[in-house]
Order: C-alpha cells, then structure tokens, then sequence
C-alpha cells in the first residue's frame, strides 16, 4: 500500500510540469501584446500632427493599457513558476528582480486584483476622454460599477489576508 501512496505522491507532485505550457502559452501572449503594441504605437505617431490633445491622451492610454495587462502576465508567469513549479535561485542570476521571483500566493492575488483595478480604470478614463464621440453613455456607468466591483473585491481580499494573519508583499 505504501507502494502505491508514494506512486500517487509522486505522480501529482510532477504532475507540476504540466503548468509550463500554459506559461509558455501566457509568453506566447505577450509577443502577441508586443505586436499589437509597436502596431498601436505606430499608428498614434502617424496620425500625431492632426490629432487633439485628448485623442493623443486616449492613444496614450491605450498603449498604457497594453503595458498594465503584460506586466499581470509577467505576475502570473514568474508568481506560478516559483510557486507551483519550482523555486528559482535568484542567487545564481544576481540580475533578476528579486521581487519578481519572490510573490506568494497572497500578494500574487493582491497584485492580479490591483492590475485589474488599474486596467478598468484606464478603460473608463479612455470612454470619458472620448464621451462626445459615444452616443451610449451607458458604458461609462457599466466600467464604473465595474471598477467599484473590483475595488470592492481588492478590499475584502486584503481584509480576508489581513484577518487570515498573512500579509501581502
């Protein structure tokens, strides 16, 4: 029986490399994200000599958008890895960030819910710079409850984490 047990153990315990392809795939993303980027950039500094001061900001904000969601990616891929997979030496790469390698389960939710809070924000902001070109304002009132939703959400996990004793980095 014995046996068995550790052959089960074992199975699930490197059953933990089967993550890397989702991480490979999240990687993958953000090529995809780095493509649409340089594409969006391109596009805002040709059209820059006619363009208003709000519709530069609006492009501005855009491209910020792209670099909140690659920086979750990153939380995600770098938190999951040393979390889930295996535990990066930051000894032997005295070049890496040490705080990326260093997210625990609790700051990693902290993080995501913040980026995401981040994100929605700049989405609405991007909707109210460009309110005389919507016709349905109603999609100001959806980003803003939704924003109030996240918020919300970021507020009773970081009081879920502080009453649990843990805290976020």
């Amino acid at each position: 029986m014995k046996a068995i047990e550790r052959g089960v153990e074992t199975v699930i315990f490197f059953s933990r490399w089967l993550m890397l392809p989702f991480f490979f795939g999240l990687i993958g993303g953000l090529v995809v994200l780095l493509y649409k980027f340089v594409v969006e950039l391109f596009h805002l500094v040709q059209k820059l000599p006619a363009m208003s001061d709000s519709e530069v900001v609006i492009g501005v904000l855009s491209l910020t958008d792209f670099v909140l969601t690659a920086n979750l990616i990153l939380i995600v891929v770098f938190s999951g890895y040393e979390n889930f997979v295996r535990k990066v030496d930051t000894a032997k790469h005295p070049d890496w960030p040490e705080a990326i390698t260093k997210i625990d389960f609790t700051a990693l939710k902290q993080k995501l819910v913040g980026s995401i809070v981040v994100i929605a924000a700049v989405e609405a902001l991007e909707v109210y710079l460009n309110l005389e070109k919507i016709t349905d304002t109603s999609k100001l009132g959806w980003l803003i409850g939704l924003q109030l939703t996240f918020v919300v959400s970021m507020l009773v996990l970081a009081i879920a984490d502080r009453l649990s004793g843990k805290r976020a980095d």
